[in-house]
This record gives C-alpha cells, sequence and structure tokens, in this order.
C-alpha cells in the first residue's frame, strides 16, 4: 500500500501561520506524526508541499503508483479546476484533508472543487486529521 501525501500552498507555515485556526504543530512536526502513522500500518508514502499550482498537477500526473492520495491543498481546494481534472486524469482515490473546519470559517472556502470527486472528507481536526486520513484509507483500501 503506497499513499502520496499532498500539502499545497502555506501549509508549510502551520505552526506560525495562524495558531488559533490551523494549530501549533509546525510542519515538521506534521511530517513526522504523518511518517509514524504511516510506518505504524507499514503503508509505503511519498509526502510533498508545494505552494506552487503546477508543480502540485505535475506531481499528481506521477502518482499512478500510488494507491491513495491524502490532499490538504489549501486555498486551492476552493480555486482550482486543473488540479481537480489532474486528480480525476490518474484515477487514484483522494481523500480531502483540512486542518481546520473549512466550514466554520469563510463563506469562500465552504466549497470545495474536489470534494464530490473524493472518497472522503476530513475536516476540523488539526495535525490529527492526517492521523484519520491515513487510517481512514488505509480501511477505504482494503475493505475495497
Amino acid at each position: 500500500m503506497k499513499f502520496l501525501i499532498l500539502n499545497g500552498p502555506n501549509i508549510n507555515l502551520i505552526g506560525d501561520r495562524e495558531p488559533e485556526v490551523y494549530g501549533k504543530v509546525d510542519y515538521n512536526t506534521l511530517i513526522e506524526i504523518i511518517k509514524k502513522e504511516c510506518n505504524k500500518l507499514n503503508i509505503e508514502y511519498e509526502i510533498f508541499q508545494s505552494n506552487s499550482e503546477g508543480e502540485l498537477i505535475d506531481k499528481i500526473h506521477e502518482c499512478k503508483n500510488f494507491d491513495l492520495i491524502i490532499a490538504n491543498l489549501g486555498a486551492y481546494t476552493h480555486t482550482s479546476i486543473a488540479i481537480r481534472d489532474a486528480i480525476l486524469g490518474v484515477n487514484v482515490p483522494v481523500i480531502e484533508v483540512h486542518l481546520s473546519n473549512i466550514f466554520k470559517r469563510e463563506k469562500f472556502r465552504h466549497k470545495s472543487l474536489i470534494s464530490d470527486i473524493a472518497v472522503g472528507i476530513i475536516t476540523g481536526f488539526g495535525h490529527y486529521s492526517y492521523i484519520l486520513a491515513i487510517n481512514a484509507g488505509y480501511n477505504h483500501l482494503i475493505s475495497s
């Protein structure tokens, strides 16, 4: 089982950026949490973060050997038809993840361009959203 953990713009700033919204766990600690959870479940993984829409699309195009994508696309969740099309193009299941509860935030964040093509959405649990997504992805794949 192999997962791509895909992080979009400004995710690298967590811990410093609006900790009341995104939590106090910094990006390096988040990476360690992700690695630990994947290792516990014997999941191979690659973690990729970019602030560039094109780089995220290129990474999605390369993921045909992955069994699942866990995607926190940041603001691109709400704006990028191109990322949506890339996900549809590779035919790899995706779980949408958000650190904050997007439905408790500004109205423009309530609309996701990938939620209707995602296996599921996990939102609002801070860094624990990733742990939930890894476990949900694992269970989704073993039950498919």
